[in-house]
């Protein structure tokens, strides 16, 4: 049996990351958020991933920085909590989630708090259990927010209510997530694990290369100008354009029938 803190498994163009933490509510230690890094990086360099899901085992999807090993570190003279960790994971981790060039799905099978969160805020989807929830915490450690709350937050549900959920940190229901714009989709707890795999199946089929060229194209947009946004959606139209994909949805309409994308 694995004792690895994170597992890692590819089926049908699917790669599942799970933190494996249950009795530690998957709380990030620095073997954790190391595994965790580099699961991500292996999925995004491996061409026979076409979407990727990040999950959690047990109870929670992530609670956030394991605060135990973080008070170990303070009274033992180290710094597993805050300013290197943030350069050397949180910050990597949140960065190949967002620059994925295929599309991740968080499923957030429990409660996701502080980094947790971050890291669901972070993916293209949040599917959640009807059990779950979101928690941001970072203020009630006195914690500045870290893995990229500050970027996603206020563009998921704008500045006001963002500023609101860090600055008064409190749980809210998985569908009070859904109405202010965090999470894509609630499902029943028992029809959880399905909606995930529906999810990640018609996503493992579609045209990965048209899906990654479209976040880089919205996350160019978040911080360009429309003249720019609009050169930078032509190069991406050109590339896509070229691609065995778009030649193989184009010989499909002419037929009238049902494209398979192979993402290329």
């Amino acid at each position: 049996m694995s004792t690895s803190p994170v597992t890692y498994d590819v089926a049908d163009g699917i790669a599942t990351v799970a933190l494996a933490r249950p009795d530690g509510m998957n709380s990030l230690t620095l073997a954790t958020k190391v595994a965790l890094r580099d699961a991500l990086h292996d999925a995004a360099a491996d061409s026979a991933v076409r979407v990727v899901v990040v999950t959690g085992s047990g109870r929670a999807f992530c609670v956030g920085q394991d605060l135990q090993e973080h008070v170990s570190g303070l009274t033992g003279g180290e710094d597993l909590g805050s300013s290197s960790t943030v350069v050397e994971h949180y910050n990597p981790i949140a960065t190949a989630i967002a620059t994925m060039p295929k599309p991740v799905v968080a499923a957030v099978n429990g409660i996701a708090a502080g980094a947790g969160a971050s890291i669901a805020f972070a993916s293209d989807f949040r599917v959640l259990k009807r059990s779950a929830g979101f928690n941001t915490a970072f203020a009630g450690i006195a914690f500045s927010c870290d893995t990229g709350a500050s970027w996603t937050l206020p563009r998921l549900v704008g500045q006001g209510r963002a500023m609101d959920l860090l600055l008064r940190p409190r749980t809210i229901s998985a569908d009070e997530a859904l109405s202010i714009g965090l999470a894509t989709s609630v499902v029943d707890d028992d029809a959880f694990e399905a909606a995930v795999a529906a999810l990640a199946g018609e996503l493992a089929q579609g045209p990965t290369l048209a899906y990654g060229a479209i976040k880089r194209a919205v996350a160019f947009s978040a911080t360009h100008d429309l003249p720019s946004s609009l050169e930078h959606e032509g190069q991406k139209m050109a590339m896509t354009g070229a691609s065995t994909d778009h030649a193989v949805a184009v010989e499909a309409f002419l037929a009238k029938q049902k494209p398979v994308f192979t993402g290329r």
